[in-house]
Formats: structure tokens, C-alpha cells, sequence
């Protein structure tokens, strides 16, 4: 009886042992059932070769995909909340605005459908202008004409921060609500004096610029960039190296970190398959291939920097993926 007692626990052990691995796995992806759409930026800006070549390497893993040219943050925002795309680029700060319902976003209801994929790299606050102009500091922009960005854009949510911590508002300047590619068009022409320009480090407008005309920045330091950072906590103190569009001197400002959303109700299996992809060694290689800025930040250990933290969640997905790793508990 209690050989018979034995045997039958010892059935119902490995009969459970066998079930267990097929419950517990990841399921296959169907990678050809779905379609992808990652949503970059302008023609003219960073978001779009580098959100090209996700959506390339996305598409090499068997998934059908494409990338499209926006205005960058806010129309991504905007287009993921209503199923118009899967994967977008933005810029943390107005993501958090968009959850939170403050900012550019007051008055409209919290956008808590968002998530967050990844981090990818830090925007810098560029304010370029060029050496004849007499523009050194920010107050030097009074009465200036200055390109602030879209309505609303990420770039013009930064712009109207700027403005705040140095006690000014749009009504010191002659303000057109022109992207940066357009303002720096303007700027060729003397018609504008001065744009912001909220991209990475590198910017291909901004280098065009500098091919005719010398190219300086507006800082951002002191005491306004103390008040900027202890009201807006996503941002952080950055450089803009003097060598990277040949000005005569580094020049301090503020940055925030862009983060890679993704559509909530993209399957948990497709976002972890995803993720595991695009950090493998053949994912960073394709992806870090296309532009500086992604091969100096798009890396497992800043997968999380400008996500942990705020309030913008990450999908399931993703964060299964982030704990199989190790790299969140």
C-alpha cells in the first residue's frame, strides 16, 4: 500500500513537472501578424533615421512595419492615443505632462493609456543663433525674432519653460511658431534671429546652418537653470560641446531624456520579443548604425533612465522583459 501510495505521488510530480515549462514559457510570436508603424519626427530632425531604423530592423525580424514622418512629440503622443501608430518617440517631459494633465496638456483628461517601451537619449535645449547677431545671453533675446516651435510641440513645451525660469514670456520677443527646420530656413534668410532647437546632440539643420553662417548657442545656467530643474524635474544640467557644430565655446543648458512609447494593447510576447531583439547584438549594431546619437546612448544601461521614477508607466511587457533581466525588481 505504501509502495502504491509512492508511485502515485511520484506520477502526479512529474506529470506536473511536464505541464509546468509549457504554462510558464513565453508564447510564440507571430511576427507576420502583426503591423508596427513607429512614429519619428521630422524629415529634417534626429527622431527620423534613427526611428527608420527600428522600424528596418523591427521589419527584418518578420513583423510588417513602417515609419512615418511627424512633428515629432506631440502629434506622436496624440496619433499613439488614438491608434495610429504602435511605437512612437517622445520627449519624457511632455509625456509626463500628458499623464499627469498639467502644461501644454492642462485642462485635457490624463492620458493614462500611455507606456513606456524604453529610454533612448537625452534632448538638449539648443537655442542657436549665429555670432553676427549680438545674441548672448537669454535676456539678449528681447525684441528678438524667435522661432519657438509648433504650437504645443515638445520643442514650444520647452521654449515656454525657458522663458518662465528666466522671468520673460513670449510677449519680451517676436515670437513665430515655426519648427526648428523651418525657423533655421528663416534664419538663412535674416529673417529670424534665434530658434530653439530640442533634438540631440548633432543636429543636421543646425550643421547646414553652420555651413554659411557661424553658429553660436544661447545658454541656459545659473540661477534660471536652478529654477528650471527644481520646478521641472526632468530636466538636468547638459553641454553642448563647442566641437560639435564648431562654435567658439561649450555652452551649459538643459536637457530631458526621450523615451520609445509603445501601443498598450500591443501583446505583452511582442513587446518582450521586441525588446529582446532590439538589444541583441545585431539590434544595437543596426540601430546604433544610424546617427552618433544613438551609438553614444541607445544601450541596455540606459534602457530605463528618464522612466523610472515618473509618472509614466511601463507596458507589462516591457517590464517582464526588465525583470528576466535583472535590470528591475
Amino acid at each position: 500500500m505504501k509502495k502504491s501510495r509512492f508511485l502515485c505521488s511520484l506520477l502526479a510530480v512529474l506529470s506536473l513537472s511536464v505541464c509546468l515549462p509549457a504554462f510558464a514559457a513565453q508564447p510564440a510570436v507571430k511576427r507576420g501578424d502583426y503591423f508596427i508603424t513607429v512614429l519619428t519626427g521630422p524629415s529634417s530632425g534626429i527622431y527620423f533615421p534613427i526611428g527608420g531604423a527600428f522600424s528596418t530592423f523591427i521589419g527584418s525580424l518578420g513583423y510588417k512595419t513602417s515609419a512615418t514622418a511627424t512633428g515629432a512629440t506631440a502629434e506622436n503622443i496624440n496619433a499613439l492615443l488614438t491608434g495610429q501608430g504602435e511605437m512612437a518617440i517622445a520627449m519624457a517631459d511632455s509625456v509626463i505632462q500628458a499623464v499627469e494633465s498639467f502644461g501644454a496638456y492642462a485642462g485635457k483628461p490624463p492620458a493614462r493609456q500611455l507606456r513606456a517601451m524604453m529610454g533612448l537619449w537625452p534632448n538638449f535645449c539648443q537655442i542657436v543663433t549665429t555670432a553676427d547677431s549680438g545674441i548672448k545671453t537669454f535676456a539678449d533675446l528681447k525684441g528678438k525674432r524667435v522661432g519657438v516651435g509648433a504650437p504645443n510641440s515638445g520643442v514650444e513645451i520647452n521654449a515656454r519653460m525657458m522663458f518662465e525660469a528666466h522671468g520673460m514670456s513670449y510677449k519680451d520677443c517676436r515670437v513665430d511658431y515655426l519648427n526648428y527646420g523651418e525657423a533655421i530656413d528663416q534664419m538663412k534668410n535674416g529673417l529670424c534671429d534665434a530658434a530653439f532647437v530640442t533634438s540631440g546632440l548633432g543636429n543636421a539643420t543646425i550643421r547646414e546652418l553652420g555651413t554659411t553662417k557661424k553658429v553660436a548657442f544661447v545658454p541656459v545656467e545659473g540661477e534660471p537653470l536652478k529654477k528650471l530643474i527644481a520646478k521641472y524635474p526632468f530636466y538636468i544640467a547638459a553641454t553642448i560641446p563647442a566641437s560639435v557644430y564648431g562654435a567658439e565655446k561649450d555652452t551649459t543648458t538643459a536637457a530631458v531624456m526621450n523615451i520609445m512609447l509603445v501601443d498598450i494593447k500591443l501583446p505583452d510576447n511582442v513587446v518582450h520579443d521586441l525588446l529582446e531583439n532590439i538589444y541583441s547584438p545585431k539590434g544595437l549594431e543596426a540601430i546604433q548604425a544610424s546617427h552618433s546619437t544613438a551609438k553614444a546612448n541607445i544601450k541596455p544601461e540606459t534602457a530605463l533612465r528618464g522612466i523610472l521614477g515618473t509618472s509614466v508607466p511601463l507596458h507589462s511587457g516591457a517590464e517582464k522583459y526588465y525583470k528576466d533581466k535583472g535590470m528591475l525588481r
